[in-house]
């Protein structure tokens, strides 16, 4: 049997041990100030939370992480804290990262650097055996993060692809054209609604709960988790059908409306409740804890180092406000006026005609935009140019948001898409291309579309280079001018005219975009 000190914390011991007293008053305190430094973030966060049904869960993902440390309260109070300086280092990662974010609009690194700050804050402040105990409140925090968008345009074909599929397996003829098909009942689209992001992240969060709390065994965390992101996007395909066939064999009167979200909520939540009831058949009891197991012995016992936990504080407090700061400074520094973009002139052997499609590609806010057309010998391209100068997040070059045409657009759609090679001087080495219909003509109107970047005088078509370009584009002081451009001929000329314009105009467009950079 091993003594104990008096100042010792068993179970039944009230009050805090000295380490404790200490810590606590520094954590609140260092929480506060990261929360203050990183306040825009946290309320971005909220803001979102609030008026997007898919991300409304995150509400409650914060008292739960308090809840799941309040009922193992014993077993955490039990250690000693040993706040450590070298465990406060990576905050000066997290803090350079939500810079990075920061720099460029992007509201997931900034959100999930907001919250590893904080998750790495408690880990110096607290040490390793403290974080062991809370390991998973702590990681359950990141669930708070309103992250997924980036998945709608491929959960989009993928339930398209399975519709249109069960639909012919069940002997109705389909003929489709993206994410639009058409029966004989009547036409139907899959739009962000029916992607099933929503039904993965509400599944994903509680499964992992769920996990946690009935298991013991990683093995069966593990599987019942990645059902609960299997099991969704399975059910989201069999929902979008079964609604399809509802809406089919009724005459458009059942599921044609509103009424298919609520008939999708509510075989969505049946799935899930039978998910739920199959893997409570599973679930492990914990293990039974030895008494006095988290008592403090002699043997255990350290003497607490306050001016180690005051370093360390001191430490996380510099470190995460470095990045705030330093955006601070570079975005006052950054100071030019609006961008004024002229006309593209025409490029040699081409002369200047009237548009000939009604298509404008949904890019937000740019600050200046030109919708040109060209013309030779009865081949017609046209030039779209959206230019971009001190971007945030209501106004920015690449956003999930920003596409050729919305999936709710009630006359143009996209109905392909791909990466095409180039090697022409003045393009990156591949485009995205899109195939876009339009149904405001007769007959309908069927264009190719080529689409690049331009940043800051490098030329992309990928979005995560995008972002870094323009990142290390303002970390050097020379702002965050950006541009996409596309050019867009008819389907059955596209494959000449698209090829032969740009060898012709890429080098006037890209002289064009540095004018109008340079008179910053």
């Amino acid at each position: 049997m091993s003594t104990t000190s008096p100042d010792a914390l068993s179970p039944s011991s009230p009050g805090l041990s000295p380490s404790w007293r200490q810590s606590l008053p520094l954590l609140i305190a260092i929480i506060g100030w990261i929360l203050f430094c990183y306040r825009d973030t946290a309320l971005a966060m909220v803001e979102i939370w609030a008026r997007s049904d898919t991300y409304m869960h995150a509400f409650l993902v914060p008292p739960i992480t308090c809840w799941l440390i309040w009922r193992q309260r014993e077993e955490v109070l039990a250690e000693q804290t040993r706040a450590s300086i070298l465990l406060a280092l990576p905050v000066a990662g997290t803090s350079f990262l939500w810079l990075l974010g920061e720099l460029t609009a992007v509201n997931a690194l900034t959100q999930f650097m907001l919250v590893g700050t904080l998750v790495f804050a408690i880990l110096a402040l607290l040490g390793t055996a403290v974080s062991k105990r809370i390991a998973f409140p702590l990681a359950f925090l990141f669930f708070a993060v309103p992250f997924g968008d980036f998945l709608l345009p491929q959960l989009m074909e993928w339930t398209a692809s399975f519709t249109v599929f069960a639909l012919r397996a069940s002997g109705i003829p389909v003929y489709q054209e993206g994410l639009q098909f058409v029966i004989p009942s009547g036409n139907w689209s899959v739009i962000e609604a029916c992607s099933g992001v929503r039904y993965i992240i509400a599944s994903i969060t509680v499964g992992t709960l769920f996990a946690y709390l009935n298991y013991v065994s990683w093995r069966r965390r593990v599987a019942f988790i990645a059902a609960s992101l299997i099991v969704p996007v399975a059910a989201n395909w069999l929902r979008a059908y079964l609604i399809v066939m509802l809406g089919h064999l009724s005459g458009n009167k059942l599921a044609a409306g509103v009424d298919h979200l609520i008939y999708g909520w509510v075989f969505f939540g049946i799935v899930i409740v039978i998910m739920f009831m199959i893997g409570a058949r599973w679930a492990e009891s914990p293990a039974a804890v030895a008494a006095g197991e988290f008592a403090m012995t002699a043997s255990n016992r350290h003497p607490v180092g306050r001016i180690q936990a005051w370093l360390a504080a001191f430490g996380i407090a510099l470190l995460a406000a470095a990045g705030p700061f330093a955006f601070f400074a570079i975005d006052r520094a950054d100071q030019a006026s609006s961008p004024q973009l002229a006309s593209l002139p025409p490029p040699s052997g081409w002369s200047a005609t009237t548009s000939f499609a009604s298509w404008k590609p949904a890019y937000a806010n740019p600050s200046a935009e030109t919708l040109t057309a060209f013309e030779r010998e009865g081949s017609r391209v046209g030039v779209y140019i959206g230019y971009y100068r001190h971007q945030d997040y209501q106004s920015k070059l690449v956003t999930s948001t920003n596409t050729f045409a919305v999936s709710t657009d009630p006359v143009w759609s996209v109905t392909a898409r791909r990466q095409s090679a180039t090697r022409f001087d003045g393009l990156p080495a591949s485009v995205r291309t899109a195939e876009l219909l339009g149904r405001d003509t007769t007959p309908e109107t069927r264009l190719i579309v080529w689409q690049w970047y331009w940043i800051n005088g490098q030329l992309t078509s990928s979005d995560l280079a995008a972002k870094l370009y323009t990142a290390l584009s303002r970390l050097r002081g020379n702002g965050d001018d950006s541009a996409v451009v596309m050019l867009y001929a008819p389907k059955d000329i596209a494959d000449e005219a698209l090829p032969a314009f740009a060898r012709d105009a890429a080098a006037a467009i890209a002289k064009q975009l540095a004018s109008t950079r340079d008179s910053r």
